[in-house]
């Protein structure tokens, strides 16, 4: 009724789902940075959860967690900054090989990975991804994606060619 799940845990098993949450941060950091186990601690206990978040924030930001100077802190955004680069051409060369058009690669709020999601799932053209409802593009890319209305606006994009020169808003 409000769209809200409601999970009830124990103390116990919070403290397991927090801890099992933490090691797989961990070894994210761990082989996408290629750092070892300190410092990728070190990352997800001062809050970061993605190495886009390394990547993009401020220079200060890492700066200021304690045992990172300056060259480590630039040093472990330009090593993300290259495994986001990488991931993005292997994402680009599978979106190509699962048939997903440029046409659709080009609408904003489509990462390169969320295109090999929408490829593996038969969503390859405009029209493919027009046809689907917010909800069902949500389940396809992952609940943490995006929200309900990103995903509207993504699937509006979408359907723009449907309505181009044509006033009534009908297809040919």
């Amino acid at each position: 009724m409000t769209g809200w799940d409601i999970d009830i845990l124990t103390e116990a098993e919070e403290s397991e789902r927090r801890t099992e949450e933490f090691k797989l941060r961990s070894r994210m950091f761990i082989e996408a940075l290629d750092v070892d186990d300190v410092i990728a601690h070190l990352l997800v206990t001062e809050g970061f959860s993605s190495v886009e978040e390394v990547a993009f924030v401020p220079l200060e930001d890492l700066t200021e967690i304690e045992g990172f100077d300056e060259g480590i802190a630039g040093e472990l955004q330009q090593r993300a900054r290259v495994f986001l680069e990488e991931l993005d051409e292997r994402n680009s060369v599978r979106r190509r090989e699962l048939g997903v058009v440029d046409e659709l690669a080009a609408i904003e709020g489509l990462a390169s990975g969320m295109l090999v999601l929408l490829g593996e799932k038969g969503v390859k053209t405009l029209d493919d991804l027009g046809d689907l409802a917010g909800d069902e593009l949500i389940e396809i890319l992952g609940k943490d994606s995006m929200t309900a209305d990103q995903a509207n606006a993504v699937i509006m994009a979408a359907r723009a060619h449907w309505f181009d020169g044509d006033s009534t808003g009908e297809t040919a």
